[in-house]
């Protein structure tokens, strides 16, 4: 990366910063080169040159961030969350970007398409750059565990930090469950203000300016009263001194979205807009109607039959997606990404075993891995093989899934989300679970 910045470093004037040296070498004079936790096995190639290297540490010093920075960061929850916060913000005639899986957002329109949950430290300081050009008076930013491990965020000052869940996942470059757990908690050990799931056992944090929301526990912004069916209503109560129960706030509240999950992320969405900007209840909850959901996350792309699509791709994320679900009989599509974790492979495998009346095992990324092996670990979670229909080609799955589906069933499928591509060993082809299911309707209403 390439990022036009005008600095002075060691009595030589710079145009350029850029953390790839190829660049630097490139042109020397000009660029000068930022050494990362990703980049740093390089840095001797510019140290041999006699050339100036700029540590990632120092970098925040030649910037002057402007602009209320917000990180989210939890196992489940980021997208939703921080979309959430970013439409009721800019509901409130705030400007507003947004940073994550789904693109580069500012004020309702896209910047970039797709990339990295966290993009590398010099993108986001580009982004951030331009959010401020911009005049944004927020920047709400996925924040993933590889993140905060390769600091792709050193140097920021967040105005907010928000915890959603701590499951497993990314046990490919965490190694165990623990490491993973205490890298989604060191996010939360400074004293800036931060929202903390109260129901997450697994959340280490600093007390000092926390901010609890929760269903089932005592905590700053509670549920009073909830409903699930269609769709979620809730009675809000906030209440700012835990030790004093006279001073609350209560306020209805309707959303389009389903779920229990979704209820958690509308909490801790609300409970963050409402600390930046100190409204009140009741003028934030009306908006949640306006917010229908994220692409890909519980989206609902057919209603008779209901045909649901979401990213979940963790044990804890189909449990929740499944628990939406729990009274209506389940077909259950999904495979798991190749080269990932494979131990959570039989434990997806038996979480849809015990929800579901059926079950499609296909693929989803595969990339290197053989597909027909990763079928056989999911397998490995199934104790009633009956139930199973096994086709890797996924668009043959689903198209098998819907032709056998009823009016009073509900197919699932699984893993990718949004995604619109497939990525194979040899290849990568264009591939929408969205895009598979409208034709097949589409086909059968034209006969």
């Amino acid at each position: 990366m390439k990022l036009k910045k005008t600095l002075t470093y060691r009595n030589h004037t710079y145009s350029f910063l850029s953390d790839n040296t190829h660049e630097v070498l490139e042109n020397p004079e000009e660029t000068l080169f930022v050494k990362t936790p990703l980049n740093e096995k390089y840095a001797p190639l510019i140290a041999e040159k006699n050339l100036a290297i700029l540590d990632f540490n120092e970098l925040k010093n030649y910037f002057d961030f402007k602009i209320k920075i917000v990180g989210i960061t939890g196992t489940n929850g980021k997208t939703t969350t921080a979309s959430l916060m970013y439409s009721l913000l800019l509901d409130l005639n705030k400007k507003t970007a947004l940073l994550g899986t789904r693109g580069f957002f500012i004020n309702d329109e896209r910047i970039k398409e797709k990339g990295l949950t966290t993009p590398t430290l010099l993108e986001l300081y580009s982004d951030l750059e331009e959010a401020v050009r911009l005049k944004c008076e927020y920047f709400i930013m996925e924040v993933s565990s590889h993140a905060v491990v390769q600091k792709r965020t050193a140097g920021l000052d967040f105005a907010l930090k928000i915890l959603t869940n701590i499951t497993s996942d990314h046990l490919d470059f965490h190694q165990n469950i623990e490491n993973y757990r205490d890298t989604k908690n060191s996010f939360f050990k400074d004293e800036g203000l931060k929202v903390i799931n109260r129901d997450e056992t697994n959340a280490l944090f600093n007390p000092i300016n926390a901010h609890t929301y929760a269903l089932d526990k005592k905590a700053h912004l509670n549920v009073q009263a909830f409903s699930l069916t269609p769709s979620i209503s809730a009675s809000l109560c906030y209440q700012q001194d835990l030790r004093d129960p006279n001073l609350k706030e209560i306020t209805l509240m309707h959303s389009p979205l389903l779920g229990r999950y979704n209820l958690y992320n509308i909490l801790a969405g609300v409970l963050g807009v409402k600390l930046l900007t100190q409204l009140p209840l009741e003028a934030i909850a009306p908006l949640l109607e306006n917010f229908y959901g994220v692409k890909g996350r519980l989206e609902i792309v057919h209603s008779k039959p209901l045909v649901v699509v979401d990213f979940a791709h963790t044990t804890d994320g189909m449990q929740q997606v499944f628990e939406s679900f729990k009274n209506q009989k389940i077909t259950a599509l999904f495979g798991a990404g190749g080269d990932r974790d494979k131990t959570k492979r039989p434990k997806m495998g038996a979480i849809a075993s015990y929800y579901a009346h059926q079950i499609v095992l296909t693929s989803d990324n595969p990339r290197s891995e053989n597909e027909e092996d990763i079928i056989k670990d999911i397998l490995k979670g199934i104790s009633d093989s009956s139930k199973v229909i096994v086709e890797k080609d996924r668009k043959k799955a689903i198209l098998n899934a819907l032709e056998n589906l009823k009016d009073d069933e509900v197919l699932l499928i699984l893993g990718k989300g949004d995604e619109n591509i497939q990525i194979f060993k040899d290849k990568t082809i264009f591939f929408s679970d969205q895009e598979v299911v409208k034709d097949y309707y589409l086909n059968l209403k034209q006969g």
